[in-house]
């Protein structure tokens, strides 16, 4: 499945948890602000965020890739920016990639709370 496919329940989960000024990359929902790394100018766009508690936190659907260096610098630089922030980087990981995310988390020293989704 592709990882676009689960940002809709990304959302759903943010609003029954209470986020609200939710911001989506899907069709119908205004596109995250996009962070740019001065290093290597690469364009990062979360997949979904959401104020709760007066802070804007991160939502990233987390699945087993290829791409993992992408997805661990990306994660590095939001969680980064939710510290700043006082906010929090959530890895939403649909059954089956939730021991994925927390070793790489784990491995890689981000701070991300892994949440799993159905």
């Amino acid at each position: 499945m592709e990882k676009e496919s689960f940002i809709p329940l990304v959302v759903k989960w943010a609003q029954a948890h209470g986020f609200k000024e939710i911001q989506a990359n899907i069709e119908g929902y205004e596109t995250p602000k996009s962070y740019e790394r001065a290093a290597d100018n690469l364009k990062f766009t979360p997949d979904v965020t959401g104020v709760n508690m007066f802070n804007r936190h991160y939502l990233e659907v987390s699945m087993k890739t290829d791409q993992l260096r992408g997805s661990i610098s990306k994660w590095k630089l939001l969680s980064e920016l939710a510290g700043m922030k006082g906010a929090k980087l959530y890895l939403m990981a649909p059954r089956g990639h939730v021991r994925f995310t927390r070793e790489v988390i784990e491995q890689y020293n981000i701070p991300a709370e892994v949440v799993k989704i159905d």
